[in-house]
């Protein structure tokens, strides 16, 4: 059977994930055998809600967000290579493949009419999740990601320092830099610290899953070359035309993505903004904004 008891965790990580779990073992795709690790939270003839985390997160990063919505069935995975879900070599990420994971999840489960929810690279992997399953989504919530394309594709200064050959792979993989460096990039730097901290670090252990945040950065266009384009534009093609309401909801501390609000708000002319003083993992801050943007997004498409 695909489905497997998830892998067992630490009793101090066990106490702060209350949620039933499973893993999902693929059947297609290059990835046929390897294991999705995910949260499953919430009644299951309920309204799904598919919340996708990026880098360098796991589906922890969404439990404050899931405690807020009881009566919704809120599915969390955590992408390859990431949490407990099978590593993957280095130079095997790609959006494609991460995309079509997901969207086998997604179908067997058989979560329709679901709320996509997705931060960081979860919103473009969302997008194209959504567009290979476009009748499996009605609303779609974007916070602190870049799903729409830029018009010059340098990246951030973080993106173009993870280019840098034997530095980055030094700082970024063997001292595991990226995973340390969550805290600084949070509006509240506390919000980040004790045992959270110690969730994200714990996931991130051993050579070969310090190597999977790496790999995403590196899968951050620097041209229109990259061999990531071609997917980021079928997903923003989907996530900009598909029918039915979409809500921003953007940490404009963030020193990564917070000034990409302006771009994706043109993208999305008639989505509703919410503005907060939070960082990039504004899960961790705001959890009731993105509870509450969830919550009218299902009020929405009833």
């Amino acid at each position: 059977m695909p489905f497997l008891a998830a892998p067992g965790l630490p009793s101090w990580l066990a106490a702060e994930l209350p949620f039933e779990r499973a893993a999902y073992r693929l059947e297609n795709g290059p990835d046929a055998g390897r294991r999705l690790h995910f949260l499953d939270h919430g009644p299951r003839g309920a309204r799904p809600v598919l919340m996708l985390h990026g880098n360098p997160s796991w589906s922890f990063l969404w439990r404050k967000v899931m405690r807020r919505l009881p009566e919704l069935r809120c599915v969390a995975p955590d992408l390859l290579g990431l949490g407990f879900s099978d590593t993957v070599a280095p130079g095997e990420h790609s959006l494609d493949r991460h995309a079509g994971a997901v969207a086998e999840l997604v179908s067997a489960l058989d979560l329709g009419g679901a709320v996509l929810v997705g931060q960081d690279w979860g919103g473009p992997i969302g997008c194209a999740v959504g567009a290979r399953l476009p009748d499996r989504f009605a609303g779609r919530l974007f916070a602190n990601t870049g799903v729409a394309l830029p018009k010059r594709f340098r990246g951030t200064w973080f993106h173009r320092f993870a280019r840098l050959p034997v530095v980055s792979t030094l700082l970024l993989r063997h001292l595991g830099l990226i995973v340390h460096a969550m805290p600084w990039v949070q509006g509240d730097r506390r919000s980040i610290r004790g045992r959270t901290f110690r969730a994200y670090r714990w996931a991130l252990r051993g050579w070969r899953r310090r190597a999977t945040p790496l790999a995403l950065a590196r899968m951050v266009p620097d041209g229109p070359d990259h061999p990531t384009v071609p997917g980021l534009e079928r997903g923003a093609l989907w996530a900009t035309t598909a029918s039915g309401p979409t809500e921003l909801v953007w940490g404009e501390r963030d020193p990564i993505l917070g000034g990409a609000l302006r771009s994706q708000s043109r993208a999305f002319p008639d989505a509703r903004v919410t503005t907060t003083a939070a960082g990039h993992f504004l899960q961790e801050e705001v959890p009731e904004e993105l509870a509450a943007a969830v919550r009218r997004l299902v009020d929405g498409t009833d």
